[in-house]
């Protein structure tokens, strides 16, 4: 789900030009996993308190309660990566 968030708010919200790629990664971190989501747009996305019955809006919100930690990054060059760190029970 964190990654779906991720990617969903890449989608929705970078000024990314069709063509242009938008690039995951992962990486193995201490006892889990660091999901990382890549895109040209510099602007930084910002995680917003909506309403109980707005129809969308909740997808950092969601990467904040089920990710350990998550930040945004600028790339180099151009662009941002927004990452998320999600603990594996029982990886060593």
């Amino acid at each position: 789900m964190v990654l779906s968030e991720l990617l969903t708010n890449a989608v929705r919200h970078a000024r990314v030009s069709p063509g242009r790629e938008i690039e995951t990664r992962f990486v193995r971190v201490g006892d889990g996993v660091r999901i990382e989501v890549h895109d040209a747009d510099d602007r930084w996305p910002v995680a917003r308190e909506m309403g109980a019955d707005a129809p969308g809006g909740r997808g950092l919100l969601l990467v904040a309660a089920l990710a350990d930690v998550w930040d945004v990054a600028p790339r180099e060059g151009v662009g941002k990566v927004v990452w998320a760190e999600v603990r594996v029970p029982g990886a060593t």
